[in-house]
């Protein structure tokens, strides 16, 4: 081997090693960017109440709740998510996109949410995946779309604002995954409105996998407790906004936060308290995993939660009229995407359940549809041993 010929390969060698040595530079880089940026929001946070009202819940009244995971704008019937994977006739499908389409889709897709709910007129709307700034949904300030549509109707002078309350789940730096189509920075979270005085709201962590990868990738899940006085009473209505985990092999975190929320309810509950957990809570709350059409398999992170993890005293109020969530791993069509009902109310047995409802929006503007009910707090002199619960 002549010398010239050494002496590009020794060339090669050396510039393959600089860039090798390059490029671990940036991985590791990258890993302290995303590690700097790291945090979990602290347990137990107060949190600010917007345009907060006066007026009082009271016994003997009949009230409205809905729920409603928007999914930050980006699901459209044809949109499909990068984290989602299925089976369609025996072949593995997984999602690809991890952005929605534009901004003019995904401000669509909020005003339809938020009309959707608007028709409703409920007293109280729980919204999840709201985003406040994410280049995943074009830096939409979503928490600000919900909360000029319902301070204010130019079309109805009559309307009664609401209160709001916005709590992170969410917040990363920049993700460069996946490589095709970067999910980005994203600042997320749940949002509550009411009709009527909130004495207080308190985000409260779930607990969350927090290994190395699944950490930044994961939500910085949480519930947030709603305290309302009711007039002429010493008792409280307790209203919880929760999004429990998705991406969850062996259902190992939504386990342990179910627990941790039940736990809270039941002590509540056994206060003479009124308690009304509602949100998207990524199980099978009906017992619908085999209730509506579909061409898919049952996919492996759905999970029906067993009567034996929800305490005495607490009940799933249960709807199957409608899906609440359909498969995302592919666009949406009907009868042919896996769809259940994981989106609903968990509520403490004292409180008189008048009607449920799953909303059918034909999954227009999310892959979840929302859920009303309606439910009137009875007065009780003390705590019945076995208290009666008004069937559905």
């Amino acid at each position: 081997m002549n010398s010239n010929v050494k002496k590009g390969l020794k060339i090669t060698g050396i510039s393959i090693l600089l860039l090798v040595e390059l490029l671990l530079l940036v991985v590791l880089s990258y890993v302290a960017y995303l590690s700097a940026g790291y945090y979990r929001v602290k347990d137990n946070q107060a949190l600010a109440i917007e345009n907060n009202k006066t007026n009082l819940v009271q016994y003997g009244t009949s009230y409205s709740i809905s729920t409603y995971n928007i999914g930050f704008g980006a699901y459209s019937q044809d949109f499909d998510f990068f984290m989602d994977t299925g089976t369609l006739n025996g072949e593995t499908i997984t999602g690809t996109h991890s952005r929605a389409k534009d901004e003019k889709t995904v401000k669509e897709n909020i005003n339809g949410a938020i009309q959707t709910i608007k028709a409703l007129d409920t007293d109280f709307s729980f919204f999840q995946e709201v985003d406040v700034s994410a280049d995943r949904s074009y830096f939409v300030n979503q928490y600000e779309m919900i909360n000029l549509a319902f301070s204010e109707d130019s079309a109805n002078p009559e309307f009664e604002a609401y209160s709001s309350s916005y709590a992170s789940n969410f917040h990363t730096n920049y993700l460069m995954y996946p490589f095709n189509e970067p999910i980005g920075s994203i600042e997320s979270g749940i949002v509550t409105l009411s009709r009527y005085e909130i004495e207080s709201s308190t985000r409260r962590s779930f607990p969350i996998d927090e290994g190395f990868i699944n950490k930044f990738f994961d939500l910085d899940r949480c519930f947030v407790v709603n305290r309302l006085n009711i007039e002429g009473s010493d008792k409280q209505l307790v209203l919880i906004n929760l999004h429990v985990s998705a991406y969850d092999e062996g259902g190992v975190f939504r386990k342990q936060q179910l627990e941790l929320l039940t736990n809270f309810m039941k002590s509540e509950y056994e206060k003479g308290n009124y308690v009304i957990a509602g949100g998207d809570w990524n199980n099978d709350i009906a017992d619908s995993i085999n209730t509506f059409p579909t061409q898919q398999e049952v996919p492996e992170w759905v999970r029906t939660i067993g009567d034996d993890e929800i305490p005495e005293g607490l009940h799933f109020v249960e709807c199957k009229d409608e899906p609440t969530c359909r498969s995302a791993e592919m666009a949406y069509t009907e009868g042919v995407n896996y769809t259940v009902v994981i989106d609903g109310f968990l509520v403490s047995n004292n409180v008189q359940i008048d009607s449920i409802q799953n909303i059918d929006t034909d999954f227009l503007y999310s892959d979840h549809n929302p859920v009303e009910m309606k439910f009137t707090l009875i007065e009780a002199v003390e705590m019945p041993e076995n208290p009666e619960v008004t069937e559905v």
